[in-house]
């Protein structure tokens, strides 16, 4: 745990993280502290770059994108150029939600959000094969989501 952290501090952040929307009072009421310890601390905490964001959870199926899909890449050659260029390209795709470099039978894992499976197939055959690099890409389509974006526990 880092060492700038005590106590109060690891309250607000796992506040912070259960409701992002909670007002300067209501969230120094739960960690014990006066409004202005709280505004100070917590200013800390965003201007240290504890917190990156907060930001609103939509439901995906509200909003047509209730499909998750999982997709493992393979690149045809493991350079730092080739996975510049990868990355460069992935980050342009909005539909994709997250992209990581992974060790293993893959080079990269993507969680993807669309409409449906037809809608993957149209993404998957115009943009995400024609990206820089791919080889192979190997997809999971996510029948139930146990836990998806779940607070850090620290």
């Amino acid at each position: 745990m880092d060492a700038d952290l005590n106590a109060v501090d690891r309250r607000i952040l796992r506040f912070l993280q259960s409701d992002g929307r909670r007002t300067n009072a209501e969230l120094a009421k739960k960690v014990n502290v006066s409004p202005a310890t709280c505004h100070r601390r917590t200013k800390r905490l965003f201007d240290e770059g504890y917190v990156r964001a907060v930001r609103a959870e939509i439901a995906p199926d509200r909003v047509e994108r209730g499909a998750l899909v999982m997709v493992g890449v393979v690149l045809d050659r493991s350079t730092p150029k080739s996975f510049a260029e990868f990355e460069n390209a992935i980050t342009k795709m909005p539909f994709v939600l997250d992209c990581h470099l992974v060790a293993g039978d893959f080079d990269y894992f993507l969680k993807i959000r669309v409409r449906d499976i037809d809608d993957f197939c149209r993404l998957h055959g115009e943009q995400l094969i024609a990206l820089p690099g791919v080889r192979q890409t190997r997809t999971f389509f996510v029948m139930k989501e146990v836990i998806d974006n779940a607070p850090l526990d620290f």
